[in-house]
């Protein structure tokens, strides 16, 4: 005869919140609603209310105006706003070519020629990364200071005298001379990351390629940077859109001077809406929203140039 024990242990149903599901569901939405908050918060609607306002006739305080697309057209008509695109579009080609040239042969230096102190010499490189724009922007002020700069003082040293020019003073120099800055502030993070991505090469490549007769000139053309060309890729769309929003570099150094030589377009519209004299939201807010169609154009155009391709070793 069976006996069945009615003492045994029955199997225990967990609660609804204890489940497997509800806990997944519960990590996914802290992990996700916050940072998709923020977004929509800080992103999405000042963009979205940047668009109402560039159709408005408004100083930020008074009762605005609806002006319809007169802002568009008024700023198609404006001068400065071409010019100061032409500025943008200079500093945009110069900047982040230079950086990337000077980051890829120096990290493929420091990683294929076997320096000592390689580390040191990355810290170096890193250094100005670590300073602040308002930093570098006044250590570049004094540098090209025309009574006291070093790089005035560098030139005499051939015997050239430079009578007190002032590189930031002159509207043949003061474009150029901004460019100069940002690439020293912006190459040590790109050789660390280009140095990264170099090491994870085989050596095996250059071993065969030092056997067949390769110079260190070909092996960083034809070996290492097509193998990292979607790194190179991101960096350039990153920089190149960069340039297109700073600000903060020329408004430390020459605030679009002089005679506007260096005015460009994020200046202009944050002068537009923040300046002393003039408060105009809606008509910056156009430029902004120019800006914006600029720099999805730009985007793609870059897309296009360097396709996303990947190589296999």
């Amino acid at each position: 005869m069976h006996h069945t024990d009615t003492n045994s242990k029955q199997p225990i149903k967990s609660k609804w919140y204890q489940t497997t599901s509800f806990q997944k569901r519960l990590f996914l939405f802290f992990a996700i609603v916050p940072t998709f908050g923020g977004y929509l918060l800080f992103d999405l609607y000042p963009n979205l209310m940047s668009v109402y306002y560039s159709l408005l006739d408004w100083d930020g305080i008074t009762t605005p105006t609806f002006v319809g697309i007169e802002n568009y057209i008024r700023m198609f008509q404006d001068e400065y706003v071409w010019r100061a695109l032409l500025h943008n579009l200079f500093y945009m080609v110069t900047a982040p070519v230079l950086v990337i040239l000077i980051s890829l042969i120096l990290a493929y230096l420091l990683t294929n020629k076997g320096f000592k102190g390689t580390q040191t010499f990355k810290v170096l490189f890193f250094f100005p990364n670590v300073l602040s724009t308002v930093v570098v922007a006044l250590l570049w002020a004094f540098i090209y200071d025309g009574s006291f700069g070093l790089l005035n003082a560098f030139i005499e040293l051939f015997g050239i005298d430079m009578n007190d020019f002032y590189w930031l003073g002159d509207t043949r120099t003061a474009l150029s001379a901004i460019v100069p800055p940002t690439v020293w502030a912006g190459v040590g993070l790109y050789i660390i990351i280009f140095m990264n991505a170099m090491l994870t090469i085989p050596k095996s490549l250059y071993e065969s390629a030092i056997l067949e007769g390769a110079s260190h000139k070909d092996r960083l053309t034809l070996i290492t940077m097509p193998l990292i060309k979607p790194l190179i890729r991101v960096s350039a769309i990153f920089l190149v859109l960069g340039t297109l929003k700073t600000v903060d570099m020329v408004l430390i150094l020459t605030r679009g001077g002089p005679a506007g030589s260096t005015d460009i377009i994020g200046l202009y519209m944050f002068n537009l809406a923040f300046g002393e004299q003039v408060h105009n939201y809606g008509y910056a807010s156009a430029i902004g929203m120019f800006l914006f169609v600029i720099l999805v154009g730009v985007k793609l155009l870059v897309d296009k140039l360097l396709p996303d391709r990947s190589y296999e070793y």
